[in-house]
């Protein structure tokens, strides 16, 4: 939950969506759900699949060990009641600071057929979250707030440029170049803080 710390950082606030209607929204990727034991009666069905199978294969594996094993597993069935409280998903590819934005956090409250949905909304929020990342996690937290984003800006750049073609030719036609730095902080830490 330490994305709540952005609210209180030189990062734009982020907003509230809200959703109410029919289970329609992941938590992150799947409608809501749990986990439960498998009923005896699907252990055994797929326990004797299995050791078809098995058979089939020539290999001597016994029904009791099979079926017990099944009786162990569990299954993902739809939720009909409760919450889910979705973090902020991101992951680092190809070095510890190559920060990846995957989701915003949500809340999830489901009864039955219906679901409410709290999300956290960021402006640009590929950028914003990339961004906060590396300024929460490694900039110096000793030093002033301008001289972390300073440092932020200089070893995280967050700055994309756009060519527009000419869709015949191929021609660049022009180019736009934007430094999501200056999009996503308060106004206050934007105009002395460019490195």
């Amino acid at each position: 939950m330490n994305y709540w710390k952005a609210l209180f950082s030189p990062f734009k606030l982020f907003k509230l969506k809200f959703y109410f209607g029919k289970i329609a929204i992941g938590t992150p990727y799947f409608f809501p759900r749990k986990a439960v034991k498998i009923s005896k009666d699907d252990a055994m069905h797929e326990a004797f699949v299995e050791y078809a199978k098995f058979k089939e294969q020539g290999k001597n594996i016994s029904f009791d060990d099979i079926y017990h094993n099944k009786l162990n597993q569990k299954v993902f069935v739809p939720k009909k009641f409760g919450f889910d409280f979705v973090g902020l998903g991101w992951k680092s590819k190809w070095d510890s600071i190559d920060y990846r934005f995957e989701w915003q956090p949500l809340m999830s409250f489901v009864f039955y057929k219906w679901q409410f949905v709290i999300f956290i909304r960021a402006p640009h929020p590929d950028n914003y979250w990339t961004c906060w990342l590396y300024y929460e996690r490694n900039t110096d937290k000793s030093k002033p707030i301008a001289k972390r984003i300073e440092q932020a800006r200089r070893e995280f750049p967050c700055t994309w440029t756009t060519y527009y073609k000419d869709p015949k030719t191929g021609e660049n036609l022009s180019q736009e170049t934007i430094d999501y730095w200056d999009i996503i902080l308060k106004k206050k830490w934007i105009k002395n803080n460019k490195s």
